[in-house]
């Protein structure tokens, strides 16, 4: 390692001059750490700067180039330098002058010259635009302040404004020409379109500059925006919430950051801010003025931005902030009773939203300690609110830790363990107050997925939620009964409950679980419940069958299934699962079978409506009744609200769906093939496999450009690479080979990107494959790679086996892989001279198979044999007298002089240029005439 500075600088020049900048910036930065003459550290810093110039990184030539100058002032190099990377920032005046000082010095430099000559008519139309954006802004808010203004002229003013407002020019010329305090004006005119674009515009300034972002937020006051977020009108609202979304990621650093220059060393410390936004949107949780949409978006904005993004940052201080400010607040929202006259406004997703968050908070957490104390604050709330005196304050006790149950679950166990809750759920239901049985009987569903709390409610609540549902006339505790007995029979591995209370008698609970579904008079907090009866009754075949029939009750599951609840995508799931039989099954091995039947142990029969023809019949009625757009909106769902759990279960349904290649034209159509994408990248291991699996079947039978339009296709490609793993079944691996086939089929870009996901080791391990399909699909998937001229150049390499691989592939009984091979061999021949003689050394067989190539029965191998020999002659006059040594030219001779056929024309045309081209080498003389 050289430790002398100038020759450090020497190798960084050698570097600059051969245009490898990154290697000559590294030589120049580690000659300034080792320097101590200033006039070389100037030197070193300029050169960096051309270094930096030429990678487009403007802001750290600048920097160089300005560290220069301060070690010598007249530095003419650094100064042009600076000029130009202050130029490409932007900043034309400063440019401007820098190269004014280098005109100063050097008077008579032409460059110079042109350089003044350039800046300053950029500068005048700069200018020029300024002043006519200034007048445009001023014109649009006297448009928009004035209320005789036409409405026309209104609403095309508002769409310029928020135009304006995106743009950094026009960002900033509004905020100079006190553009925030117009703003202002609009949104006090209480105008509900010039509120939204006054705040639309407002966002657009925020985004992606920190200081105005902060000025902005000062101006107009976060208990304003808070309360403008809080008004009944969702697009008011969500316009809000978009606005402190954009300044919260300035505050905390994220998004699109322009570079401002020197300015942006005056640090701006926003975690006194960030408090600030926190804590208002905290107390907007448990406020009865804010609106039920408002409520939620505080609670969306704190999901989005409280929690870390990554669990390697250790800094979770936000959490902290928020558990120890906020906490209680939280779960006072899950503690609302909507039935109840003292409830805070809500929406139907509210309290989920809510659950959510204390989810989020909980993983977010780094160890024991900090999780005793979010215990023990949700204990204390809790405890406060039990009073065996007051029952609704009790109430609220229950409503909490249901929530919780649907947030950290582990908490929510916990919380379940305190005294007198599991007792105090029970007699609720016991109770003769209908607000009583709802609440608990919901608790009670929460509670019951853990085996250890089910064991306790069957043997306590059974008997109660059997007698709930035969005796209430409310339709909302009825459903809610009815779920609860489904869940305990499944939490405790049985269908006890449901036995003992239904006989047996699913299909009539089934039934009314699907009227309950289709009367959209019933709230859809309470059809969410049906939604999940049905999840638990499609176990049984004929309750299957006889739901995907019923058209009225599919359809309203889809509609619910766009609905942001984590309850209803996962039940819509596990409902679709079961129809479409795309669970896992034990497979029963016949001699245990018959040995269980010998001891007269019960063995389970395969329900007759649970055989394939069945499966494909109802898979075909779901796709009739538009289940894959139900699926594709599903997708969207946010992550908070998409479990891994649920995308697993998806992503069985789409496999299930895609069995028929008939199918998948239509499943691409609704939006399938966009919606799996997702799917093979994120989730359980099983989920991505399926999703990886479904998309495999869709590529191998679909034009990629239709199915997968734009940039998306290349997405497309890992998931497929992925099947290749061995620990795959051969079905997956066919099948991603299949649709690698076609993709390296369509464009070298896709072949580029097959060859950048390492496909190609696994390929080749599956031409050695002694499965027969498995080696013909690898063997023509390798046929469309060899068109790159990287799998090419692998070819060439030296020191591996590939081309006498593909030669003995060309030597293969299988038709198919003939074919395949053959052509990726006609194709590197053609395209790699050195593969033509390279060919010929590889094995001792390759005459042998050349020549069966040429004499092919099938007329397509023949050809590419053909070809393939064509390809040696014309590479090297050497190779081309070997070959007319051989039999081959009797084969060629043989061929060349038949009589004009259309049906084999090419192949007789090949074989007449080869002669042709022998000809030219003077190896043979042309055929005399008589």
């Amino acid at each position: 390692q050289m430790e002398d500075p100038i020759q450090l600088k020497e190798e960084g020049n050698k570097y600059f001059q051969a245009s490898n900048y990154e290697k000559a910036a590294q030589s120049y930065t580690q000659a300034m750490k080792l320097n101590k003459d200033k006039a070389l550290q100037a030197v070193l810093y300029r050169n960096r700067a051309a270094c930096f110039l030429k990678q487009e990184e403007y802001a750290k030539a600048a920097s160089d180039a300005s560290r220069a100058i301060d070690i010598n002032s007249s530095d003419i190099k650094a100064l042009y330098r600076r000029s130009q990377a202050l130029e490409k920032l932007g900043k034309l005046d400063q440019a401007f002058k820098d190269a004014q000082k280098c005109a100063t010095i050097e008077p008579r430099n032409k460059n110079f010259q042109e350089t003044l000559r350039r800046l300053g008519a950029n500068i005048q139309e700069k200018l020029r635009i300024q002043f006519s954006t200034d007048s445009r802004v001023q014109k649009m808010f006297e448009i928009l302040l004035d209320e005789n203004s036409e409405k026309e002229k209104r609403e095309k003013a508002a769409n310029n404004l928020i135009v304006l407002g995106r743009e950094e020019a026009g960002a900033e010329r509004i905020f100079q020409n006190n553009g925030v305090s117009l703003l202002l004006q609009l949104i006090e005119t209480k105008n509900a379109e010039l509120i939204l674009a006054a705040v639309r515009t407002l966002s657009g300034m925020c985004t992606g500059h920190k200081a105005r972002a902060t000025a902005i937020l000062h101006f107009l006051g976060i208990d304003n925006i808070c309360m403008w977020m809080s008004v009944d009108n969702e697009e008011i609202s969500l316009a809000v919430c978009n606005l402190l979304q954009a300044i919260t990621d300035c505050l905390l650093g994220q998004g699109k950051e322009e570079q401002h220059g020197k300015e942006e060393a005056v640090v701006l410390d926003t975690k006194k801010d960030l408090r600030m936004v926190t804590m208002r949107l905290l107390d907007m949780l448990v406020s009865k003025k804010v609106s039920g949409q408002g409520r939620d978006r505080a609670l969306n904005l704190l999901n989005k931005n409280i929690p870390r993004k990554d669990l390697k940052d250790h800094d979770n201080s936000r959490t902290i902030f928020v558990i120890d400010n906020g906490l209680k607040k939280i779960l006072k929202v899950v503690g609302q009773i909507p039935e109840m006259p003292d409830c805070l406004p809500l929406t139907e997703n509210t309290q989920l939203t809510a659950s959510v968050l204390l989810n989020k908070l909980y993983d977010d957490l780094r160890c024991d300690p900090e999780r005793d104390n979010y215990r023990l604050i949700c204990e204390e709330c809790i405890r406060s609110k039990i009073d065996p005196q007051d029952m609704d304050k009790t109430l609220h006790a229950i409503q909490m830790v249901s929530g919780v149950l649907q947030g950290p679950f582990d908490l929510g166990n916990k919380l379940l363990g305190m005294k007198g809750v599991m007792e105090m759920m029970v007699a609720l239901c016991g109770s003769e107050r209908e607000i009583d049985q709802l609440v608990a009987v919901e608790a009670l569903i929460h509670a019951s997925t853990k085996l250890s709390r089910a064991t306790f409610i069957i043997s306590n609540g059974v008997t109660l939620l059997k007698e709930i549902y035969k005796k209430t006339k409310n339709e909302k505790i009825k459903i809610r009964a009815l779920v609860g007995l489904c869940k305990l029979g499944s939490a405790g591995g049985t269908d006890y409950g449901l036995r003992q209370f239904a006989e047996g008698s699913t299909e009539k609970l089934a039934k009314q679980c699907r009227k309950w579904l289709c009367n959209t008079s019933i709230d859809t907090r309470t059809r969410k419940w049906a939604v999940e009866g049905m999840a638990y009754l499609t176990f049984d075949a004929d309750v299957k069958d006889d739901f995907v029939e019923d058209e009225p009750a599919l359809q309203a599951m889809f509609e619910l299934a766009k609905t942001s609840d984590k309850t209803i995508l996962y039940s819509v799931a596990s409902a679709l699962v079961n129809c479409t039989n795309s669970y896992d099954t034990k497979e029963l091995v016949p001699e245990l079978v018959q040995l269980a039947k010998f001891s007269k142990q019960h063995v389970p029969e395969e329900h007759p409506k649970d055989k394939k023809d069945f499966v494909v019949k109802r898979v075909k009625r779901l796709l009739k009744a538009g289940v894959v757009s139900a699926l594709a909106c599903m997708v969207k769902a946010d992550s908070a609200i998409l479990t891994d759990q649920s995308k697993e279960l998806i992503a069985r349904v789409f496999l299930a769906l895609c069995e028929d290649p008939k199918d998948r034209g239509t499943i691409v159509a609704q939006g399938g093939g966009k919606a799996l994408i997702p799917l093979a990248v994120e989730g359980t291991e099983v989920g991505k496999i399926k999703a990886s699996h479904a998309l495999a079947k869709i590529a191998a039978v679909s034009n990629p450009d239709m199915a997968f339009p734009g940039e998306r296709v290349y997405e497309v490609v890992r998931p497929l690479v992925s099947l290749l793993n061995t620990e795959r079944d051969g079905l997956q691996n066919y099948e991603a080979l299949l649709s690698l086939t076609n993709f390296a089929g369509r464009s070298d870009k896709l072949r580029m990107k097959i060859v950048k996901e390492r496909a190609l080791p696994d390929i080749e391990n599956y031409m050695f494959e002694n499965h027969d399909q498995l080696r013909q699909a690898a063997t023509e998937c390798m046929c469309n790679l060899v068109v790159n001229k990287e799998v090419q150049e692998r070819f060439v390499a030296d020191g591996n086996d590939r081309l006498k691989l593909v030669v003995l592939l060309c030597g293969e009984d299988d038709e198919k892989v003939q074919v395949a091979a053959a052509g990726a061999l006609a194709m590197l021949t053609a395209a790699q001279k050195k593969l033509c003689s390279k060919l010929t050394e590889v094995t001792t067989q390759w005459l042998e198979i050349l020549q069966r190539l040429c004499l092919h029965d099938n007329m397509e191998v023949q050809h590419r044999g053909l070809v393939i020999t064509f390809n040696l002659i014309s590479a090297d006059k050497e190779l081309a007298k070997k070959l007319v040594e051989t039999e081959l030219l009797e084969i060629l001779t043989y061929i060349g002089k038949q009589e004009d056929d259309p049906k084999k024309q090419n192949i007789i045309n090949v074989a007449r240029d080869c002669l042709a081209r022998c000809m030219d080498y003077g190896l043979i003389k042309p055929l005399s005439r008589a």
